[in-house]
């Protein structure tokens, strides 16, 4: 559960900070930051789906 907790804490971080820093904007610096949040989070728990049935 805590690895879930650092995702979403390094999320978090990293999209607010692209968010801030691309250009446009303020309602688009939102939405960029919300999908950005939404792609690391989904992304992530597919791929560890995904790595959970590879035998290693």
């Amino acid at each position: 559960m805590i690895h879930f907790l650092y995702l979403i804490g390094f999320a978090l971080i990293v999209s607010a900070a692209f968010g801030v820093f691309s250009n446009g904007e303020p309602r688009e610096k939102v939405l960029y930051a919300v999908k950005l949040f939404a792609q690391f989070v989904l992304i992530s728990l597919a791929l560890a789906w995904i790595f959970y049935f590879i035998p290693w």
